[in-house]
């Protein structure tokens, strides 16, 4: 999935050997125009519009830093690992974002230099592709790559992402990586992000509620549930533990805005999400834990909600008989 052209990661960035070529600009002139907020620099040497770049979110900026990164190399070079998932609109969520990678084309070995990692690696017909002027590593290598830098459950975020949206099937990369990557540094975190793997994760949201069940111990639960009543489906849940009676939701607020209808604003969908929920529990007769982004950054006490839940439940079952 490509960029819309005005999305803020693909903002014009004027080189500073372009802007003194130009004459519209003098060394001393653009350290004004930055001095003054005119202008902003995502890495030396590299501008962009000042308030533009202020309004931006750390994965926007970072998505600058690396385009800014491919233009001023001097060498033949592909952004890769997490530097190229921006370019596909997947997620950077839990990523290292201080260092911009980039993977030399001409084979020679890697180096670090500051705010630039560069690799080497073995390409494959179908590894890179041009996305807005900028060569990237396909969907499928990137994936593969940012599960050798970040956390598992950052990787793993990744991969449902692109799983979730049909960019490829687990299948596919896992036919990648046994192909050449199976042998790279840190692809151990890599064989477990294949095996956690699942297209049925909608949201960064819920691939963290999944990582969480697994690494706390947890029953697995079954994500995307559909309740019916009849043969009407009224609900699809995040994650439900049937045999336990217990299902969970992942309240984000984007959730509430994805989901908006026509004339309805956030209080109203609200308002709908809570009788939906009340539906469920009639229909079922299980209990609703909603987990929010503060519950994820405090596993521990997570789980504790969640164990308190089930046993709270199971006491309730026994006392009806």
């Amino acid at each position: 999935m490509e960029l819309g052209h005005d999305d803020p990661r693909l903002a014009a960035i004027r080189l500073r050997r372009e802007l003194l070529d130009s004459g519209a600009h003098s060394d001393q002139s653009l350290a004004r125009a930055v001095q003054l907020g005119w202008l902003a620099r995502p890495r030396r040497g590299a501008y962009v519009d000042g308030p533009l770049w202020r309004s931006l979110s750390p994965d926007q900026q970072y998505a600058l830093r690396c385009r800014a990164a491919f233009r001023q190399a001097h060498t033949g070079v592909i952004l890769s690992h997490v530097s190229a998932l921006p370019f596909h609109d997947a997620p950077v969520w839990g990523f290292d974002l201080d260092d911009v990678h980039l993977t030399r084309v001409d084979g020679r070995s890697g180096r670090r230099e500051a705010g630039i990692r560069r690799h080497c690696g073995q390409l494959m017909s179908g590894d890179v592709v041009e996305l807005h002027d900028v060569d990237v590593m396909s969907a499928l290598r990137a994936t593969l790559e940012a599960s050798l830098v970040g956390s598992v459950e950052a990787s793993l975020v990744v991969v449902n992402h692109f799983l979730h949206r049909g960019e490829y099937d687990l299948p596919t990369l896992a036919a990648r990586y046994e192909a050449s990557m199976d042998r790279w540094p840190s692809s151990l975190t890599t064989d477990l992000v294949l095996r956690l793997a699942d297209a049925r994760h909608e949201s960064v949201g819920e691939t963290r509620m999944a990582y969480f069940f697994f690494a706390r111990s947890l029953p697995k639960p079954i994500p995307q549930f559909e309740v019916y009543d009849g043969s009407t489906l009224v609900a699809r849940l995040d994650f439900a533990l049937p045999e336990l009676g217990v299902w969970m939701e992942f309240d984000g607020r984007v959730k509430y805005e994805r989901f908006l209808r026509t004339g309805e604003s956030p209080a109203d969908a609200v308002v709908r999400e809570k009788r939906r929920e009340e539906t469920v529990a009639e229909l079922t007769g299980w209990r609703c834990l909603r987990v929010t982004w503060d519950d994820l950054a405090d596993p521990p006490r997570l789980e504790r909600r969640v164990r308190d839940l089930i046993a709270s439940v199971s006491r309730s079952r026994r006392a009806a008989g």
